[in-house]
Formats: C-alpha cells, structure tokens, sequence
C-alpha cells in the first residue's frame, strides 16, 4: 500500500549524536532549480559557497555527505569533486531505492541519515530519514511534510543553514570551524 505523502510522518525525537549521513537533492537544494542549457550540451548551475563551505565544515566532524538526483550534469560531478563528495548518485529515478542501498552499504539506518530535498521525487526519503529538510522556496507540501523548513532558498544558503544547524544540535559546531581553520589543507575549494 503506498503511503499518503500529503501526510507528515510520525518520527521519534532525533538522537543527533546518532547522525552520521547528510543527504541532499541537487536542483533545487544545492541550486537554485534553475537549470541553463549552453550550447554545447552542458547545463549551468549556480551553486552558493556558503553552502561548499558548510559541507566541507560536515567532513571535519566526520559527516558522510551525498547527493541523490534524478537529472545528470557535468557541473554537478565537478561540485562534488571540488567538494570531496564521494557518494554522487547522478540519473536516480526511484531515489528511495537509491538511498536504501546507500544506509545498508554504509552499515546505517536511517535513524542515522538527514535527508534534504525540495519536490515530490523527494517526498519518500523525507518521509523515513531522522530528520527531513527543505528550503524555503519548495513546494508547498513538501514544506507541509518537512520536519524542519529552512528560511532560506534552494541554492542560496539553504545548505548551509541546514548544516549549521546539524552541527550546533550535535554540539560540534566550534569543533568544526577550529579544525577548518588549523587545518586548512583539507578543504582547498568552496
């Protein structure tokens, strides 16, 4: 039986020391939906450094981040190249699916695993990850089922807010930054 997605999931409270993986849709969470068409096959999406930063502040606590979406693009594999995101999942039409595989291969449940999408593709990962997220320019239902929307948009520091937010419930927010900042050889891109 499909579960009613018009509906916010009941959840237990999140044991945010438990958090171990951080997951994101690309257009619309780590862009801001807009996609541009060059000439030569390529798309052009704007990515904010305020949110490069952020996931690079996640590794030094030892957040495992990736990125779950059903379109491909050049741009994005070079973002998380730039930004070390090994687990990119490019072309994903059943992400639920996706995302299973994902926690069972990392040895986690999703318990452990912090889901932030934007659209109706979405919805099922929001539905069964510890906490779910969005930004503020999602669509209207899924701000409805979302357990945490972000007051800023999609591409525009949503990321980061959400990061932020992550690191402060865990209490490894200062952590993060000093490592950052003393070993700053780690993090060589935004």
């Amino acid at each position: 039986m499909m579960t009613n997605c018009f509906v916010k999931p009941n959840k237990r409270p999140v044991d945010w020391a438990q958090i171990k993986l951080l997951i994101f849709d690309c257009d619309g969470v780590l862009t801001d939906g807009r996609i541009i068409y060059g000439n030569a096959e390529d798309d052009i999406k704007h990515f904010d450094a305020h949110d490069g930063l952020a996931l690079m502040l996640a590794r030094y606590v030892d957040l495992q981040v990736a990125v779950v979406t059903g379109r491909s693009s050049v741009a994005l594999r070079r973002r998380c190249r730039d930004l070390k995101i090994a687990h990119l999942f490019e072309g994903i039409a059943d992400k639920l699916g996706c995302v299973e595989r994902l926690v069972e291969e990392l040895n986690l449940d999703f318990d452990q695993v912090v889901y932030m999408g934007d659209d109706w593709n979405d919805a099922l990962c929001m539905r069964k990850a510890a906490l779910s997220a969005c930004p503020a320019d999602a669509l209207p239902e899924i701000q409805k089922i979302s357990d945490l929307v972000l007051e800023k948009g999609g591409g525009r520091g949503a990321v980061r807010e959400l990061v932020d937010y992550i690191l402060h419930k865990k209490g490894v927010y200062e952590r993060a930054v000093m490592d950052f900042l003393e070993k700053p050889s780690c993090s060589n891109s935004q």
